[in-house]
């Protein structure tokens, strides 16, 4: 039989390894000695209770056991029930009302993600389709190899849900791909609304992510025409920095707390 609890199986990790619990000890102690930090180290009897009981090591002794026992620190915490893959998810279901940057961190570069190996040859990007009726094969692959692709210049940022400054155009709760690289506002150029820079504004409380105009040394916040918010002025360089200009953006086409039709509404009778 399989060990099933967290104290089971550190035990049988240790027992693979072939040391003991006072060799742990040791080696534990080199490493509070070495960081200069006593909550690393690993006593005899500490251990053995652990092994032993349902308690749950502090995050310097979790760090302790994953040098001594040679594994990822992340298996570990998946191991008391911590699983750092699913942290941006939560991220982003736990929604915050301000704009403000958002990380997409990866915690476990060797595990593999499916990722289309090749597109069905009538795939044509110039019609919508659905992406997974395109893709002949899937395949897995790494994510430290996606992490090696060309994406260093871009962050995220997520707009917040009571950030109504480019509403309708972006809707609150959308999320956007920074271009870092880009932060000059270049003379007007644009055409039409979808075609005028977007800029991710970074200010001394918070974000904004909007239309942007230098005016005096000032820089000047620019809502929709149909968006409740009043322009805004701040000193350029001081008050506000230019993050970088919005290159993409995810954001729902439909209102969660829009009113749904009435299923029950009938035609009127004739007279």
């Amino acid at each position: 039989m399989f060990p099933s609890r967290p104290s089971e199986q550190l035990k049988a990790i240790r027992t693979r390894l072939g040391i003991t619990t006072r060799d742990v000890a040791e080696l534990s102690q080199k490493l509070a000695d070495s960081e200069g930090n006593p909550e690393y180290a690993i006593s005899n009897p500490w251990l053995t209770q652990v092994e032993n009981s349902d308690s749950v090591p502090s995050i310097y002794k979790l760090y302790a056991l994953s040098a001594v026992y040679r594994m990822k620190f992340t298996d570990l915490l998946i191991l008391f029930g911590v699983d750092l893959q699913k942290l941006n998810q939560h991220q982003s279901e736990l929604q915050l009302p301000n704009t403000h940057l958002v990380t997409m961190d990866v915690y476990d570069s060797e595990r593999a993600v499916s990722f289309p190996i090749r597109f069905d040859r009538s795939f044509d990007i110039d019609n919508t389709n659905l992406l997974n009726r395109m893709v002949e094969t899937w395949g897995e692959i790494p994510i430290s190899l996606i992490q090696k692709l060309d994406l260093r210049h871009s962050l995220y940022g997520y707009v917040g849900l009571q950030d109504f400054t480019l509403h309708p155009l972006l809707r609150p709760g959308s999320f956007v791909q920074i271009d870092q690289r880009v932060r000059k506002i270049r003379p007007a150029r644009w055409r039409t609304e979808h075609d005028r820079p977007i800029f991710f504004v970074e200010l001394r409380d918070g974000y904004a992510c909007t239309w942007c105009d230098i005016q005096d040394g000032h820089l000047l916040l620019l809502p929709h025409p149909l968006s409740p918010v009043s322009v805004r002025r701040f000193s350029y360089g001081t008050e506000a920095e230019i993050v970088g200009q919005v290159t993409a953006v995810a954001m729902r086409l439909t209102d969660d707390q829009a009113p749904l039709a009435d299923d029950s509404a009938k035609l009127p009778k004739r007279s």
